[in-house]
């Protein structure tokens, strides 16, 4: 029974599919600033919890050192 029901992961795609088909031109201007851009949303969605976890002590300790270096 578990395995009909969808992850958040696929829930979010899926939502995302359907607001592309409905709004074509919304969905020109995303892809158009999305690969200006990037997305943290789909960033963080793809590390995981550990992956932005670090992701957050690298800038904090980036921080840090230019801080202390740089000033």
């Amino acid at each position: 029974m578990d395995n009909d029901r969808e992850s958040p992961e696929e829930r979010r795609e899926r939502l995302r599919q359907q607001e592309w088909k409905n709004n074509p031109t919304g969905n020109l201007n995303d892809s158009l600033n999305r690969g200006a851009n990037g997305s943290l949303a789909d960033l963080v969605g793809g590390l995981g919890w550990k992956g932005t976890g670090i992701l957050i002590l690298v800038i904090i300790f980036g921080f840090l050192i230019y801080a202390i270096f740089f000033r």
